[in-house]
């Protein structure tokens, strides 16, 4: 499936490439009002896969937005997934 938005083709291959336990290193930005900063944590990686959102109405699959998500574990033990959006960095480490 692909994603609703082209993601950067650095970023594709390192997904291609990283197997699973392999760690990586994940830096989003968050953005509260007029305020952003860099949000950074790292684990190991499990896999990759996409969510499939939609309206509560029906409409045709066209609307749908299609999220790449990136599952990891943290160091804590916990089971963590993000979406990757146009300011997500992810680096082996």
């Amino acid at each position: 499936m692909l994603p609703t938005r082209r993601l950067d083709p650095a970023l594709v291959d390192l997904l291609k490439a990283l197997k699973p336990g392999e760690r990586i290193q994940v830096t989003q930005t968050v953005r509260v009002g007029s305020r952003k900063w860099a949000a950074q944590t790292t684990g190991a990686y499990r896999g990759v896969n996409y969510l499939a959102t939609g309206v509560t109405t029906e409409r045709v699959p066209e609307d749908d937005i299609v999220v790449p998500t990136v599952h990891f574990t943290k160091d804590n033990g916990e089971l963590a997934s993000i979406s990757i959006d146009e300011n997500t960095k992810i680096a082996r480490g």
